[in-house]
């Protein structure tokens, strides 16, 4: 793993909302607006950003942890800017705080977490784990 950032450190990345992206369950749409559960899914892919460039060619990311407080929703077609950055790095772990907004509006906050392990290790537990549960 590299030691490349520190602490304070930021990486973005913008996304555009579209319908892959609302609230939709079994059921049907729920409300034409960024679900909480894409808007995850992205705020961890701007945390993993970090990770893409600490990881060595034998290592892989695995996340950890994330929260997210929804304080306003986004709508189709809005732009949504993710700012992520470095909350802390120990050992092979990195804990990012994120926001995402659109313009000055504050759509969601929280905190994500990732450890990089050798791929080999990722494989051996994903094995093991395959094996227990037929």
């Amino acid at each position: 793993m590299k030691s490349i950032f520190a602490v304070g450190d930021r990486k973005e990345f913008e996304i555009i909302v579209t319908e892959k992206d609302v609230a939709s369950f079994n059921s049907g749409k729920v409300h034409p607006v960024y679900a909480t559960f894409a808007l995850g899914r992205d705020a961890e892919w701007c945390c993993r950003l970090f990770v893409l460039d600490m990881k060595e060619a034998d290592e892989e990311g695995i996340g950890t942890a994330l929260s997210i407080v929804h304080h306003s929703p986004a709508l189709l077609g809005e732009k949504v800017l993710f700012k992520a950055w470095v909350q802390a790095i120990e050992k092979n772990s990195i804990v990012c705080n994120y926001e995402a907004r659109v313009g000055e509006r504050l759509i969601a906050s929280g905190e994500q977490g990732q450890k990089i392990l050798k791929k080999e290790k990722l494989e051996k537990l994903f094995n093991n784990i395959s094996s227990t549960n037929p």
